[in-house]
């Protein structure tokens, strides 16, 4: 049965678990694993990427896989081809489909219809290969999650939704501080929202923060945006109030002097170059997860969600 990941509640505690394990065992030994030889993957970007892209990509091809990269411009979906037509042959040629994209409903649709396992890689509300990739850097740093505290800093995004809902089935508090206006909507799982940064921060074992305006705002609200989420800021003096050996991330791109201070960004308590390279390693257990050998879907098989 065709197993797919499009939130990361698709991931029981368990099954979340292992994969962060296999997700540093793989980056201890980058190419132990071959799942992919001889296999495509499909690979949809209707929104710009740096990390994604090259983590995939990267991840793919250390697996022994062919990363096929599929720009909106390269399909028929421009000149009116569905979601559906657009799935069902996508499936007949490629072991997994990459979607990074705006809409979910878009990346739900193609699962829907998909006889190989389709993985989000960024819509508007989730953004669960990210926190696959914070949840193995919390691990590196500190050899555990359970008992962890992560407190999230500014707009209540996709990013913050996928920390708040990933995070806590690998036992770690989630806060998330945020002016009343861009408080993250439901489902944020069992985050603890707040308008108070440093309530957010104190104790925490790492605080994590995001840009300020993506590439999805709109530019008009651009310096309101910022105006709002100025004491959300992550700077020394902020990190400081959090636990002793606190480690700062940030999902990247940054825009030091905005969300982040140059030198925390740069600094000795950052751990945010790791993350960014971390999201291969994670990517990597997840598509051995999903993409098991000799396991290929079969056509007119009926989709399902990991765990199922």
């Amino acid at each position: 049965m065709t197993r797919h990941f499009l939130t990361g509640e698709e991931l029981d505690s368990a099954e979340l678990l292992a994969l962060i394990d296999r997700a540093l065992g793989l980056k201890a030994a980058p190419y132990s694993s071959d799942v992919l030889a001889r296999r495509t993957v499909a690979l949809i970007f209707q929104k710009p990427s740096t990390r994604t892209r090259v983590s995939f990509e990267a991840g793919i091809a250390e697996l022994g896989g062919h990363p096929m990269v599929l720009r909106t411009e390269d399909l028929q979906l421009t000149r009116g081809e569905s979601v559906r037509d657009t799935a069902y042959v996508l499936s007949r040629h490629v072991a997994a489909i990459g979607i990074r994209t705006g809409p979910d409903a878009l990346a739900r649709e193609l699962a829907e219809h998909a006889d190989v396992p389709v993985i989000n890689m960024l819509t508007a509300e989730h953004h669960p290969c990210q926190a696959l990739a914070d949840l193995m850097t919390l691990k590196e740093a500190f050899g555990r999650l359970e008992g962890l505290t992560l407190a999230y800093l500014g707009d209540g995004n996709n990013v913050a939704r996928s920390l708040a809902l990933v995070g806590s089935r690998a036992g770690v508090e989630v806060r998330i501080a945020s002016p009343p206006e861009f408080a993250l909507a439901p489902p944020y799982g069992g985050a603890v929202l707040t308008d108070d940064p440093q309530e957010a921060v104190s104790g925490a074992d790492a605080v994590y923060t995001d840009v300020w305006v993506s590439m999805s705002d709109d530019p008009e609200s651009a310096s309101e945006r910022r105006r709002a989420l100025g004491p959300y800021r992550l700077d020394d003096a902020l990190l400081d109030l959090a636990a002793p050996g606190a480690i700062a991330l940030h999902c990247l791109p940054a825009h030091p002097g905005e969300e982040i201070t140059g030198d925390v960004l740069y600094g000795e308590r950052q751990r945010i170059w790791d993350q960014a390279e971390n999201r291969r390693h994670a990517q990597k257990a997840l598509l051995e997860l999903l993409v098991a050998p000799a396991e290929l879907a079969t056509p007119g098989a009926a989709s399902a969600t990991l765990g199922s």
